[in-house]
Order: structure tokens, then sequence, then C-alpha cells
């Protein structure tokens, strides 16, 4: 972005925040007695600033360093936090249901499930595939899930808790996912990986599992 475009922007902004309108200024007079601004006005100075920063080259790096801690950040998303491998494989139960907490309304109004209502969504929609979660940083947890995707036909959805899911699917060539900010292992209440979530009839069975070296 040239240093023109970035002082016009803030001029409009400027503009927009005071809700003044040039075509409709009106002359006030003159209150007291008036004295000429001695400080550069604030635009022009970072106007000023801006062209000195891409005459050295500066603005050019800090957009260059911007776009690699994006990229860095898509392509290597921060870790689950509390997570760990697995050192003591376990297997625990959860039933989905919920409770709602409002009244659930369809388009007309008209009421279909009342506040209260508890369901188990198993009921309605079957876990189609294992979810696995592991970290793609260990090349032990990796090889397990190739080994589990293998065992169960590929009918399992890869969830990572860390590592890059990007070069995982380049070289697996399937989808594979990432449990953003820990939202589903914090759902399922799991803090060990790899972990293997299964239906079994109206419940889900997590099963944090060893690996080998």
């Amino acid at each position: 972005m040239s240093p023109r475009l970035v002082f016009n922007l803030l001029l409009t902004g400027l503009v927009m925040l005071t809700g003044t309108s040039w075509a409709y200024a009106t002359d006030l007079g003159v209150i007291g007695p008036t004295y000429e601004i001695s400080e550069p006005h604030l635009l022009k100075m970072i106007e000023q600033r801006l062209r000195e920063k891409e005459r050295t080259g500066e603005l050019k790096r800090l957009e260059e360093a911007a776009k690699a801690r994006g990229v860095d950040a898509v392509t290597n998303p921060q870790p689950v936090a509390g997570i760990r491998t697995t050192q003591a494989a376990r297997t625990f139960y959860m039933d989905p249901s919920f409770t709602l907490d409002r009244n659930i309304l369809d388009a007309q109004g008209r009421l279909l499930f009342p506040a209260g209502t508890r369901k188990n969504p198993l009921e309605i929609v079957s876990l189609s595939k294992h979810l696995l979660f592991f970290d793609a940083r260990d090349r032990r947890q990796v090889n397990r899930a190739r080994e589990l995707l293998a065992t169960y036909q590929g009918k399992v959805k890869p969830i990572l808790t860390g590592g890059s899911y990007l070069d995982l699917m380049k070289s697996w060539r399937i989808p594979v996912y990432y449990d953003q900010q820990g939202l589903l292992t914090r759902r399922f209440g799991i803090h060990q990986v790899p972990a293997l979530v299964s239906q079994e009839g109206q419940r889900l069975r997590i099963d944090e599992l060893e690996v080998t070296k």
C-alpha cells in the first residue's frame, strides 16, 4: 500500500469519525485570538514517515514479514495446549446428549423443541468415521495414524493437535483437519494423543492409545 493511499484512508476515517460534512461546514467566526499551529499536522507526519520507510525499503520488509507470519500461522498452527503424548493408555465413554437452554422455533415462529429438551445427536446422525487425534510432529504418532487408516480402510478422519496439516495432506493425499484452539479435544475430554473416537450404540468411546518406538 502506497503512502499516498494510507494518507487518503486516514483522512477519510477522520472525517467519518467527526461526523462533519465539508460541503455543509459553516463559518462560526473568530471566538478568541488565533495562533499559527507550530507542530506539523499529524497526517503529514505519518505520510512523511511512511515515505521514509518506503524509500529505505523498511516498509517492504515489514510487509514481507507480515506475510511470512500469516503463512506460518496457516501452515503451522499453534499446538493444542494441555495435550501430551499418551503415557498410560485409557478408555472412557462419553454421552454426547445436550439440553436445550432456549426454545427452538421454525421459520414461521412455531415451536419445534422447547427449552429443557434433552437430545442425543447420535439418535439422529451416526458417526460415519472414526475421529483420530494425533500430533504430526511425533513420527511415532504419524506411523500409528497410518496403521489405523489401513485397519479401518480409510474410514478415519485425521485431526491434528500439532504439526502441519498441509504437509500431511500433500503426503497422504487425503483431507487432514486441525483441532482449532482445542475445541474438540476439550469437548471429548481428551488429554493424551493419539486418541481414537468411535461410536458404540448411543455413546462415544474414546481410546487414548499408546505409541511404540
